[in-house]
Formats: C-alpha cells, structure tokens, sequence
C-alpha cells in the first residue's frame, strides 16, 4: 500500500507537510460492528492506538475481539494537521498509519491487545512492513494512560527477551504517550479506509502470526515458536 519508496528516515516538523483545519469525512457507524467511529465513547471503555504497517489488516484483526466496541484507521506520531493518505504515503507528515480501538477492559484486557499487537506484525523491521516501506508504516505503540504505558514497556521487555531466544533481532517499536508523539493528534483516514477488508475481503493485507507467540513471551517458556512473516 504505497505510491512510491522513500528513504525511511523521519520528516522534522519544520520540513512536514502543513495539512487543513477540516477533519476528513468519515462514516457514521462502524461497517461491522454497527457503532459510532467518532467519539463519545461509552462509560468505562478506554482507547489504545496502534501502528503495524498498513491499517487495513490491522484494523481487522482487531475489530474481531470479543470486548472491542469499534475501531478505526487513521495517521497517528507526526505534524501535519488532518493528513490525507496522499500526503501521509510522502512521508512528509511524520505520522504512521495507525489503527484506533475502542474496548471494554472488563472483557478484554489492553495486554490481550498488545498480544494481536505483538504477534501479527514484525517489530523488528524498522521504518516499515513487509514490502511497505518507510516511516509511514513504523511499528507505533501510543499510549492514552500512565496505566498502558507500564503494561506496554513491560510487554516490549518480555516479547524482545522471546524473539532474542529465537535468534530474532532488536525490536524498533516506539513506544510513547499519544501526546507526545508528534502534535499529539489522532486523525481519521479517509472513509474509504474504514473497515477496508470488511468491504473488500479480497484487498491487500500483509498481517499474519510472525515470529514468536506472545504467550511465551509472558510465561518465560524455553522454546518460542518461530513463523516468518508473510511479504504478501
């Protein structure tokens, strides 16, 4: 899911791209599970946001977990205002493609999301995914409380000692409060994107098991399981 390569290094502020005071248009409800994309949320829910190369594959796999109330593609980590996809495949914006999840931590727990996290991407390829190259398809964690941000370090610390254990390399995840990666905004991509496999079941998606299961990674067991990714 790209125009063309750039080399992956990160845009500065100065250099990013300006963007628009005008959110992108989005639909109203959720294609699958029937709720609203847009905030309020209801009470007692909280929100994760991720970044695992494309955000068509990623949101699906998370839009299929029991406690998960919706979910949503967008850019998040970087300076342009209301980003178009365009503009964001440049490289010039400093966000990544990014997936929204609204939960119900009564039903599932946000490290039960960190495990899809983990396990269905690569984190150790750096400043891309698979065939798709550059900043804009960075492995993101962006945290929306203090309490996510000890679960998420803790999960990185775990899942790095597994893919070592399994001859795997460095994870490249970057891992930071939402309000301090970039501007600190969240942005809806464009409608077209939201629930793209939904609508598409075909299209293009690259996601999959990879490398070792976060399950070992928790309990300390002695041999993970190793699974290439994908490049397709």
């Amino acid at each position: 899911m790209f125009f063309t390569r750039k080399a992956p290094t990160m845009v500065t502020p100065d250099d990013a791209l300006p963007g628009r005071d005008t959110p992108l248009s989005v639909p109203e409800r959720h294609d699958v599970l029937g709720n609203p994309l847009t905030p309020p949320w209801p009470d007692g829910h909280e929100v994760a946001v991720f970044g695992m190369g494309c955000f068509w594959g990623a949101e699906r796999i998370f839009w299929r977990m029991d406690g998960v109330w919706t979910t949503a593609a967008g850019y998040a980590g970087g300076w342009t205002t209301h980003p178009t996809y365009e503009e964001t495949c440049t490289g010039r914006t400093g966000h990544t493609e990014a997936v929204l999840v609204v939960y119900d931590p009564a039903v599932v727990s946000y490290e039960q999301l960190l495990k899809e996290f983990w396990e269905n991407h690569d984190p150790t390829q750096l400043n891309g995914q698979g065939n798709d190259i550059g900043t804009q398809y960075r492995s993101a964690i962006f945290t929306t409380t203090p309490e996510q941000a000890t679960v998420a370090d803790a999960s990185r610390e775990r899942y790095q000692q597994a893919l070592s254990a399994a001859g795997f390399g460095e994870i490249t995840t970057q891992v930071a409060p939402v309000e301090e990666a970039g501007d600190g905004q969240w942005y809806y991509a464009e409608g077209y994107h939201q629930q793209y496999l939904d609508k598409h079941p075909n299209g293009y998606c690259n996601h999959g098991f990879c490398q070792v299961g976060y399950d070992a990674a928790a309990h300390g067991q002695d041999t993970p399981t190793r699974v290439e990714l994908p490049e397709s």
